[in-house]
């Protein structure tokens, strides 16, 4: 269930959570100036990735998440910055040659041989 709601497997949502909060300062958890606990990385992660799996707009979390619409897209702009920061250099980069001869010999057994940098396949003949 956790996969067709998130579209991702669990473990790597956990993963995302634990880094993102460990080392961005926006998405740990803080306490108000009457001591209560604000918004947990659990909450804003989850409605950002909601958002991202979805194309839904912020208010849509307000109900179960508790997180208001502008609050909601505050978390989605410091997520992708914050994405781009810790996973950039590993999953951001330009493929290597490597790389694109395994997504080519991918293409080509699965019928579309060639199919590097064709987003809407337009050159079909």
């Amino acid at each position: 269930m956790f996969k067709r709601r998130f579209r991702m497997n669990k473990s790597l949502f956990l993963r995302i959570v634990e880094r993102i909060s460990n080392e961005v300062p926006y998405f740990q958890q803080r306490r108000s100036a009457c001591g209560r606990n604000g918004l947990s990385p659990l909450q804003k992660c989850t409605a950002t990735i909601r958002m991202l799996a979805y194309g839904q707009s912020g208010d849509t979390y307000d109900e179960y998440l508790r997180l208001g619409d502008s609050t909601a897209r505050l978390c989605l702009a410091n997520f992708n910055d914050a994405i781009i920061l810790l996973f950039g250099d590993e999953y951001l980069r330009s493929p290597t040659a490597e790389d694109l001869q395994r997504l080519l010999d991918v293409g080509e057994v699965r019928g579309f041989p060639g199919m590097i940098g064709s987003i809407d396949c337009m050159h079909w003949e």
